[in-house]
């Protein structure tokens, strides 16, 4: 499908903000195991967008390319050989909240595949995009957003150079905007608030996606870096950092986890699928099941998954900027 796509004129740099290279403390040891262990990386700089794609820009990719989303495609029976094929529709997974409490060890509970759910159609065929122009894109996959990416002339970024954008300049702090979640009771981010997944107080004013630039930005000028989607990088996903990374006497420079060092998704009976990672958390982080709306987060996806959560944005390096373009 990339050799179909037509490259879109250079962005205007004051889409995009400027991230000066440095070394960081990358990861966690005080939430989840696959945050473990800190280390020290270095990453060079590099252009970033200030907001995640939105549905308006995505509209105006698919416009200029014809592209079709892998939500948008047939399912090929032969990667799902016990699967009626007559079920294998295209669709994508959407957030059914439920009426009543229910059990966290049951994500089916809540997440629903529908048919004709995609990133025009995010609930199903009878819902539309009016009044989310500027709400993020979603359901998309890693492949969507890497076709995305080559159209706009940019990159995705790596799991390190996300992290580095989101902390803002701050090292160390658990937020993107410091360590006390809600300071003065404000909120800072879009995330779900009450009992999850069946109560949502909506005391930051949204029940799904919020439009990009609702809440503050961090200290480099970016937005939503801690929930309302979460968004692609481009690392293979392993369940911890690299120990080898924390003990090393030399920091690393501009990581990127590759496929051999991978752990894959079992998910699927024609075989194990590729993950890639996740950063950011989501409008559906809560305190009492997913407390990833912080820049260590990360979480492994399948890169054929598309979700109502999941979204991207995109960087360049060292572009030439003598024409004021990217």
């Amino acid at each position: 499908m990339l050799k179909l796509l037509v490259t879109n004129e250079k962005p205007a740099l004051e889409q995009m903000a400027w991230i000066p290279g440095g070394t960081f403390e990358m990861g966690s040891n005080d939430f989840y195991p696959e945050e473990r262990p800190v280390h020290r990386v270095a990453v060079d700089g590099f252009w970033i967008d200030k907001y995640p794609v939105t549905n308006s820009e995505f509209s105006v990719f698919v416009k200029a390319t014809g592209y079709q989303t892998v939500a948008e495609r047939f399912p090929n029976p032969a990667d799902y050989p016990e699967v009626d094929p007559a079920l294998l529709v295209p669709g994508s997974l959407v957030f059914r909240k439920p009426t009543h409490r229910v059990s966290l060890r049951d994500h089916l509970s809540w997440w629903t595949y529908v048919p004709g759910a995609c990133w025009k159609n995010p609930e199903g065929p009878d819902s539309n995009l009016e009044d989310r122009e500027d709400h993020p894109v979603v359901h998309v996959t890693f492949e969507d957003a890497v076709a995305y990416c080559a159209w706009a002339g940019k990159s995705l970024p790596t799991e390190a150079e996300w992290e580095f954008a989101a902390r803002g300049g701050l090292e160390g702090a658990i937020y993107t905007w410091g360590n006390e979640f809600a300071p003065d009771g404000r909120r800072l981010a879009n995330t779900w608030q009450g009992a999850f997944p069946w109560q949502n107080l909506k005391s930051d004013g949204y029940e799904g996606t919020s439009p990009v630039g609702a809440f503050p930005a961090n200290g480099y000028g970016l937005y939503d870096m801690a929930g309302n989607v979460w968004e692609w990088t481009d690392d293979f996903f392993r369940p911890r950092h690299s120990e080898n990374a924390a003990k090393a006497c030399c920091v690393p420079r501009n990581p990127k986890v590759s496929a051999a060092e991978a752990s894959f998704a079992q998910d699927r009976p024609g075989g194990s699928i590729p993950q890639k990672v996740l950063k950011g958390g989501s409008y559906l982080c809560a305190p009492n099941y997913c407390q990833r709306y912080r820049p260590a987060a990360r979480q492994g996806e399948a890169i054929e998954s598309s979700a109502s959560h999941i979204g991207f944005r995109c960087i360049v390096r060292k572009p030439d900027t003598s024409s004021g373009k990217l």
